[in-house]
């Protein structure tokens, strides 16, 4: 339990950073525009990069790029199942509007529900966590090609 307490305090607070992006969007009716999803990536990114190098600061000579992986995947996963919980919330009973004004293009030929989006956005966190876990590994891996700078 040790080992999963980092990534989980990591998951819950870019879970937050994420949830408090959206609701200042929201602030300033932004948050049906999909351009602005893409900062996302960055709040997921910097999340993941920072517990990952966090691991590492900790475990020192322990760590294996197995650990810091897995403590990626667990902060991303988190936070993509926790805002996709909030996102849903927010979609049903904070702003029952907001589904519509978020798919005006798709609703004409689409038969599109809540359930199909809060799934595409918790599928979007998912991927978004894989690939993002990967390049910060690539960043923070041991290398066994050159020496380590401490």
């Amino acid at each position: 339990m040790k080992n999963i307490s980092l990534p989980i305090k990591y998951g819950f607070a870019i879970s937050a950073a994420l949830i408090a992006y959206f609701l200042i969007l929201a602030l300033f009716n932004l948050h049906t525009n999909p351009f602005f999803s893409l900062f996302n990536g960055f709040i997921t990114g910097f999340g993941i990069y920072e517990v990952i190098k966090h691991q590492k600061l900790k475990q020192d000579e322990k760590f294996t790029y197995s650990n810091g992986f897995t403590s990626g995947l667990v902060a991303g996963f988190l936070a993509a199942i926790v805002f996709t919980i909030f996102f849903t919330l927010y979609a049903t009973e904070i702003n029952p509007d907001f589904l519509s004004q978020l798919l005006t293009v798709f609703k004409q030929d689409y038969n599109v529900h809540i359930g199909l989006v809060a799934f595409v956005v918790a599928i979007m966190g998912f991927a978004t966590t894989v690939v993002l876990t990967l390049t910060c590994m690539q960043m923070l891996k041991k290398s066994r090609n050159m020496l380590q700078n401490a």
